[in-house]
């Protein structure tokens, strides 16, 4: 199958969204862009049918619309779009096991209700052996081609992560934009005192860890010679501070091990962070 960047339609906003930074994106990476609606109940295809009695009217609609607004924005981008009958978790599955990347919609929710999304796309970001991209409505959507945001990417030091660095590597190369390296580190019990924090702990900590990030950040640059990563080294909880270090950003890529603890929860509580509070586009890379 040719390359392909993939989004998921259903007709709400937030799929448009996606549909505009998957556009983007697959023009930028000079492949296909695919438009796929997923519906269980999509009847076979009539050889001849008028529209009053066409029972996947609608479902085309959906992407015969998209289609059009997307190629006047792209005209030189090939586009296609495929409607499956099929459940959307399943076939989005599937599709991003096809695809170089897929783009989904996500919506944007306050804190409290964040963590009750139980979405489409979040069962497919927790599932998908390629990277998927969540989008949600905003200003970082329209434009992205020359947004100068930069590519932030949230980097652990123990365990390979190799797909997740050349993930962010090649997006900030390809976007010609800044790549921050942002690794959160809490604070280790003795480094609290009753007079507050003891500043040779921190610093010790800081500076081991900076030299840590140099030795697996030095190969990549030299792979990638136009991309000047910038590392930042946060000591508060990871979590909180990737998605501190994502505001203003164009794109925020975090990792996903591929291979869990059976009762382990499918998406480390970075990621969790990032998919349900970061505003800029989230791309989840599922990594050894």
């Amino acid at each position: 199958m040719e390359p392909v960047v993939t989004v998921g339609l259903d007709g709400s906003p937030e799929s448009m969204a996606a549909a505009h930074w998957a556009a983007d994106e697959a023009e930028r990476r000079k492949v296909t862009l695919r438009l796929m609606h997923a519906w269980p109940m999509l009847a076979p295809e009539p050889v001849r049918a008028a529209s009053e009695i066409d029972q996947n009217y609608w479902a085309k609609q959906i992407v015969h619309k998209a289609q059009a607004e997307l190629q006047a924005r792209h005209p030189g981008l090939l586009i296609i779009g495929n409607l499956v009958a099929d459940d959307a978790h399943d076939a989005l599955l599937k599709a991003a096991s096809e695809s170089e990347l897929t783009v989904l919609g996500s919506r944007g929710l306050t804190s409290a209700e964040s963590y009750f999304l139980g979405s489409v796309s979040m069962a497919v970001v927790a599932r998908a052996t390629r990277p998927v991209v969540l989008v949600r409505p905003g200003p970082h959507v329209e434009g992205t081609s020359h947004a100068t945001g930069g590519v932030v990417v949230a980097l652990k030091l123990h365990g390979p992560c190799d797909a997740l660095i050349a993930f962010a590597f090649e997006a900030a190369a390809a976007r010609d934009a800044p790549l921050r390296v942002v690794h959160g580190r809490s604070l280790p019990l003795h480094a609290h005192t009753p007079w507050g924090v003891d500043h040779d702990v921190t610093k010790e900590i800081t500076e081991d860890t900076q030299k840590q990030l140099g030795q697996v950040l030095g190969p990549w640059h030299e792979k990638f010679p136009g991309v000047e990563p910038v590392d930042a080294v946060r000591l508060e909880s990871p979590a909180e501070a990737v998605v501190r270090a994502a505001e203003g950003a164009d794109l925020l890529v975090v990792g996903r091990r591929k291979h869990r603890p059976p009762l382990a929860p499918r998406l480390g509580p970075v990621a969790h962070a990032a998919l349900h509070h970061a505003r800029c586009p989230v791309a989840v890379v599922p990594h050894d």
